[in-house]
């Protein structure tokens, strides 16, 4: 598992796993049913305009709650709203130099932050945060500008 669906799963976002519907075999017509036969045409209403289907709703997980008990039950003072590294030891997740690159590099970060630690930790946080908005985490505004 990647180290941002990781993050995502202990927050309680992203994608469900649907279950892999059975497929059921066509039914087939009993040997002695009657013969279906078509009605004949009656006049047809007029046609509805299509009506374009919503989008399903992202639903909203409280996550700013989740981290601020989290971090209030931890012995360490760890400050998530402000440093990559507080964020994923609050959730448990290795927060080493490589595993921060590793996870830099599954988000796309640009090639000459990735050689300066402090830059990249920036980027970083504000990525992770951001990612984690769009996946319907309430971050507050002021911890995405």
């Amino acid at each position: 598992m990647s180290i941002f669906k990781t993050i995502m799963s202990k927050l309680g976002l992203g994608k469900k796993e649907e279950p892999a519907k059975a497929t059921a075999a066509p039914a087939r017509p009993a040997a002695n049913a009657p013969e279906y036969k078509p009605m004949t045409p009656m006049a047809k209403a007029p046609a509805q305009p299509a009506v374009p289907a919503r989008p399903a709703a992202i639903s909203e997980v409280d996550v700013v709650s989740k981290l601020e008990e989290m971090a209030k039950s931890n012995p360490e003072q760890l400050d998530w709203k402000v440093s990559i590294v507080d964020l994923l030891k609050l959730l448990g997740i290795d927060s080493s130099l490589e595993a921060r690159k590793e996870l830099a590099t599954e988000l796309g970060c640009p090639a000459d932050l990735m050689g300066d630690s402090a830059k990249m930790n920036v980027w970083l946080h504000k990525t992770v945060l951001k990612k984690i908005a769009e996946n319907g985490g309430n971050i507050p505004r002021e911890l995405l500008d």
